[in-house]
């Protein structure tokens, strides 16, 4: 990492907050976490905010996955691939689905994939979060087939969890907070 880990000697945080972030990991600081409790503010939010994306948003657990592991492999953020690829799978996903991923991400993520081992919808997944990712603006062609496949709420709550891995992908990568040792 770019900068030192956090530790409660090198900055105080107040113990309800360091209490609440391990409870949500296991009992276990994540990398992640030890750059982000340099900042209380930013820590307490995530916390709760990220939470919230990850495990309340009640649409496709699998999709979300799938969209959080486009950003991944188009940012560069390893760490984000590393720890969402496994809840991929655990959501449904397919390692032939995370195969076909990695090799659009690296031949054309610009184009639309390819492989039959996705489905239209996942492949439609694939395309927005690149589009996001990439351009930030996303096509007609490709909103439109999202509301042909989506409600409203899907479409605000899958944009959502694209939307959150870019900022935490763009935060893991700047800092460059590397995988932890398996």
């Amino acid at each position: 990492m770019r900068i030192p880990d956090w530790t409660p000697a090198l900055k105080h945080q107040p113990q309800e907050l360091v209490d609440a972030i391990l409870a949500r990991r296991g009992g276990t600081f994540i990398n992640l976490d030890k750059a982000l409790l340099w900042s209380e503010p930013l820590a307490r939010g995530w916390n709760v905010y990220l939470k919230a994306v990850r495990s309340e948003l009640p649409t496709s657990p699998m999709l979300r996955e799938l969209g959080i592991c486009t950003v991944a492999l188009l940012t560069g953020a390893s760490y984000e691939y590393k720890h969402h690829a496994p809840d991929f799978l655990k959501a449904g996903g397919t390692q032939a689905q995370l195969d076909a991923l990695n090799t659009f991400a690296k031949a054309d993520p610009r184009g639309i994939p390819s492989d039959p081992s996705l489905g239209p919808i996942e492949t439609l997944v694939i395309r927005y979060a690149a589009q996001m990712t990439l351009d930030v603006k996303v096509s007609d062609e490709v909103f439109d087939a999202l509301r042909a496949h989506f409600d409203t709420t899907q479409i605000v709550e899958l944009t959502s969890a694209i939307a959150t891995y870019n900022m935490v992908a763009r935060f893991l990568v700047a800092l460059g907070v590397s995988p932890e040792a398996s």
